[in-house]
């Protein structure tokens, strides 16, 4: 290897990861800002989840297509097209009014980004030799933790010193500077004529997205009382039938190959994680509007408290990869299912007047937890695939994993709004003219329960605990959810407990 070869690698590199990096922070950098895009937005509790599920559909449902984007129009170009549409939708995002403009302009940043990880990890692949692209992956999985780690605090610093807006604005700049370093740095692959089934595309888009569409408008709506939930119900299975027909019809020119289910130890990988992330993306989403909303933590400090989960979940990857070559995958992601299950149900244990340390150590263990199972399951997803269908597996789980992570933002808000409304009629049953804690409650503050003051103190108050109860509700779901994947975890093959460390790198 030549000088010029390593110099021309490193600028690759960071090429790539800075495109990668700003993608995958921007799933994060804005949990922090929610509550204050609420206002701004004139949008409910469980609407302003809407923000981070449109982002996670969209770029899930066109990940699959970077192969065939690739080979159409070569890597170079699809890189700089997709860095560009991403740069231009998060400005739109930035100058956004309403919470329909907001849902829209993030389904066309997902549908712009979608293609920026699987691209920037082909683009290394290609550029270093065999023997060095182990260390490559290395170096994208560190890069990778960036979002976790760095989005909560660097989003919660632009939210209180400048305002939410720029939490996509910060990516002009960025992404001006990855656009003009893939022009410059990152080679061109020849074009390749290739054909997509088109029509299973869009039945593949017609079904996730009508099952999002009841998933988010389902409580507003009164569930399967509402005949537009019933016909947009009936809708998204019809299409997920039309999926599955044509994937039998066309086989090998489909989107994605439904045969490579037949695999069972992917398939089951495949259906852990999406309920992983079912259970993680439904306490990021929460997390933060309990710390702002109901404990009145300011943004920056929102995110600093939530920082060390991905300081967590970067030294749990590095241990899992040296231990899954002497005990397995299988007990690693045992493991890291009972630190998310512990860190998880310590939060329902939550008062409003919980200490920052009772925050900071359950979201430590969670994000142990994290790393333990992420690394060792990715092992278990490709372990016993042909390698031909690598790169369409690749594309198929990620598809479950964001769908996996958004049907979680769905149903914790979904819980949280229903629990919050019980909480409400609970307590205030108990708010009467004869309640003597509700006399002394009002007495400090100068007013007695026929104070018309009173009224709007105690509707304040109450409506803050309920809103608690809620998220706690939501938040117990959330920790059970991962269970599932203990018995799941039993139908997978030997032959995928251990394995070379090269080959033991989170994709």
């Amino acid at each position: 290897m030549t000088t010029g070869d390593s110099r021309q690698r490193v600028l690759i590199t960071a090429v790539v990861m800075t495109a990668a990096v700003m993608q995958i922070l921007d799933t994060t950098i804005v949990t922090v800002a929610l509550p204050h895009m609420q206002g701004q937005l004139g949008a409910t509790a469980s609407q302003i989840g809407w923000v981070l599920t449109s982002y996670l559909i969209s770029s899930g449902i066109f990940m699959p297509l970077t192969g065939f984007m690739t080979d159409r129009f070569g890597q170079r170009n699809y890189l700089m097209a997709s860095i560009a549409g991403f740069t231009a939708a998060s400005v739109l995002c930035g100058l956004a009014t309403s919470i329909d403009q907001m849902v829209f302009y993030r389904l066309l940043q997902g549908v712009a980004g979608a293609g920026l990880v699987p691209s920037a990890q082909a683009i290394l692949v290609n550029a270093y030799p065999a023997e060095e692209r182990g260390r490559a992956m290395a170096i994208f999985g560190v890069g990778a933790m960036v979002g976790p780690i760095m989005g909560p605090t660097l989003g919660g610093y632009l939210t209180e010193v400048l305002n939410w807006r720029w939490t996509f604005f910060i990516n002009v700049p960025v992404g001006l500077l990855a656009f003009i370093g893939a022009w410059l740095i990152v080679p061109d692959t020849e074009r390749r004529e290739r054909h997509a089934d088109w029509l299973g595309f869009v039945f593949l888009v017609v079904a996730v997205s009508a099952m999002q569409y009841v998933l988010d408008r389902g409580q507003d709506l009164g569930w399967f009382g509402s005949h537009r939930i019933q016909v947009v119900t009936a809708v998204s299975l019809f299409a997920y039938v039309c999926v599955i027909l044509r994937n039998w019809e066309m086989g090998p020119k489909a989107i994605f190959e439904l045969k490579i289910f037949r695999d069972r130890n992917f398939a089951i990988s495949a259906l852990i994680l999406a309920v992983f992330m079912f259970s993680m993306y439904g306490v990021l989403d929460l997390q933060p509007l309990m710390l702002e909303s109901i404990l009145g933590y300011p943004a920056f400090t929102t995110g600093l408290v939530l920082a060390p989960r991905g300081f967590a979940s970067m030294a749990s990857m590095f241990l899992a990869g040296r231990l899954i070559t002497r005990i397995g995958a299988k007990p690693l992601i045992v493991m890291g299912i009972a630190c998310t299950l512990f860190g998880t149900l310590v939060t329902t244990w939550y008062t409003p007047d919980v200490s920052p340390w009772w925050i900071i150590w359950p979201i430590l263990i969670q994000g142990f937890g994290l790393g333990l199972v992420f690394v060792p399951l990715a092992t278990v997803s490709f372990a016993t695939l042909p390698p031909e269908q690598s790169a369409e597996a690749a594309g198929v789980r990620q598809l479950s994993r964001t769908v996996g992570a958004s049907l979680g933002v769905s149903v914790g808000s979904a819980v949280m709004a229903d629990q919050t409304q019980t909480a409400w009629n609970q307590m205030g049953g108990h708010i009467t003219a004869f309640a003597g804690a509700v006399s002394q409650y009002l007495r400090p503050l100068g007013l007695t329960i026929h104070d018309p003051r009173a009224g709007a103190v105690l509707a304040q108050v109450l409506g803050k605990q309920a809103h608690f109860l809620g998220i706690l509700d939501a938040f117990y779901v959330m920790a059970w959810t991962v269970i599932i994947g203990l018995p799941l975890l039993l139908l997978v093959r030997k032959g995928a407990g251990k394995v070379r460390r090269s080959e033991a790198v989170e994709t």
